[in-house]
């Protein structure tokens, strides 16, 4: 295992390196929080890619298709139809507001008044899925080193929270593109191949599994229907995805990147889902689903391989728990905080809102570290949180950006009515049921129509404002200059 090590331990080190280089391009709120505005198409597909792409997709993927063979692919499959809507439909106008969180985006288009309630769910959104993902590094070192589970999440958690409050977006940018392409090689390239080869080849693969494992609606279309409801909506409002489209250079590489970037999560999908399938002919008795990546790769895989593909593994936990991690700490920061304590900065104090910021994401690090040692089960944690930000916020989200009647009244009663109405239905169905979704969308939806039509239309003024912020025509949106180091 000494290779494999090896691989392991310089991968890690140069995560730390990349948050120590990208401490010296964040001099600004721009440039830490969203990498300036000035992601070009290619990185901008590689860190979108990255982000989405985590160790529920990788690790869970694997283990869903391990137990309902090529149908396992939906659910990764639908993260990648919420990518490809949100870049076609909605990224261009995203990009062109020109803001920093959702909660921004709701108080220009309702006139204000909307940030700390929805600030409230979409920060409970990020860090649960911030400890989701944190969660999963006890998996990884237990295959690599045998480690304990909470020295595990430490040691993990502890090199994402390090190069996350050092650099910022620019560090996280870095680190997502060196993460995109161990993926890609890992388990694209690697372990996709191998793992078929293992198994005898399609042919035997279908030979030794039910019919079933090769339907693609085996899986259940209550359950397709259910992710499209979670994950492909959550893709549309999710402030760690739309953190990213604020980092594009421009309203056409939001569109056309974000675009690449869904194709591949398509193919990431179906690649998931055959490994499991592999596993599945090959382990064919193991005592749980999830546990069949880390089999395979273990089992199967020659040295320096194993250590790569272990690497890809860490690759895929660690983009989406600095994306969520950085997610959380900029709504914590900026949509809580700040508006509870009625702080507003002059224009010039950028370097201490850096400052800022950064000791929010050392706050907030600590606080996903410790909550994931509490915690053990990943899916529960991603279906609360993915519940909790489709249940109360997508409504008022879509309803902004769709129908000029929502007002800020309708918009606060969709949140107040949807997020309680999530939580008290996973109280009573079980966290995993389907229910807690339907109802509480319902909910928030009659909500926000009924309060809208009951109260007087958003002021013409500000709906005006809106209109020129979504074109992009604000005269005060002018780039923040670049230092004179760069």
């Amino acid at each position: 295992m000494a290779v494999d090590y090896t691989v392991i331990v310089v991968y890690l080190a140069g995560m730390l390196a990349m948050g120590w280089w990208g401490m010296r391009r964040a001099r600004s709120k721009s440039e830490f929080l969203v990498a300036g505005r000035r992601l070009g198409p290619a990185m901008y597909s590689g860190t979108m890619a990255a982000i989405v792409l985590g160790g529920a997709s990788t690790i869970g993927g694997v283990g869903l298709g391990y137990k309902y063979g090529l149908s396992g692919a939906w659910m990764v499959f639908t993260i990648g139809l919420g990518l490809l809507a949100l870049s076609v439909f909605f990224s261009a106008r995203i990009a062109r507001l020109k803001v920093y969180t959702v909660s921004e985006m709701l108080d220009l288009r309702y006139g204000g008044r909307a940030g700390v309630i929805s600030g409230v769910v979409m920060w409970a959104y990020t860090l649960m899925l911030a400890v989701t993902s944190t969660i999963a590094y006890a998996t990884i070192f237990d295959v690599l080193f045998d480690m304990n589970r909470s020295v595990a999440i430490i040691l993990g958690g502890s090199i994402v929270v390090a190069y996350s409050t050092l650099g910022g977006m620019w560090s996280i940018t870095l680190t997502d593109m060196v993460q995109f392409v161990v993926k890609t090689i890992g388990v694209l390239l690697l372990l996709l191949p191998i793992a078929v080869v293992k198994a005898g080849g399609f042919s035997e693969m279908k030979a030794k599994l039910p019919t079933s494992y090769f339907d693609p609606l085996g899986i259940g279309g209550e359950t397709i229907f259910t992710y499209v409801l979670i994950y492909t909506f959550g893709m549309l409002i999710g402030q760690d995805i739309w953190q990213r489209v604020f980092t594009a250079r421009s309203d056409t590489t939001a569109k056309w990147g974000g675009t690449v970037a869904g194709t591949y999560c398509l193919v990431y999908a179906l690649a998931g889902a055959v490994i499991g399938t592999a596993a599945k002919v090959i382990y064919p008795n193991l005592g749980s689903a999830d546990d069949a990546f880390a089999t395979i790769v273990k089992d199967e895989l020659p040295v320096g391989v194993r250590g790569l593909v272990l690497a890809a593994a860490l690759a895929a936990v660690m983009s989406t728990s600095s994306g969520a991690l950085i997610a959380c700490a900029t709504v914590a920061n900026n949509d809580i905080w700040s508006r509870l304590r009625g702080v507003v900065r002059p224009s010039g104090e950028q370097h201490d809102e850096v400052r800022g910021n950064r000791l929010f994401i050392l706050i907030m690090g600590v606080g996903v570290i410790g909550t994931a040692i509490a915690l053990n089960n990943v899916v529960e944690a991603l279906t609360v949180a993915y519940n909790l930000l489709v249940g109360g916020l997508l409504v008022p989200i879509l309803g902004g950006l769709l129908w000029k009647r929502g007002t800020v009244q309708g918009a606060l009663a969709s949140v107040i009515v949807g997020g309680p109405a999530v939580v008290g239905l996973m109280a009573a169905f079980g966290i995993l049921a389907n229910e807690p979704v339907y109802y509480g969308l319902l909910s928030s939806l009659v909500a926000y129509v009924a309060v809208s039509l009951a109260t007087r239309p958003t002021d013409e003024a500000v709906l005006a404002a809106w209109r020129e912020r979504l074109a992009g025509r604000t005269p005060d949106l002018a780039p923040e200059p670049v230092p004179a180091h760069q």
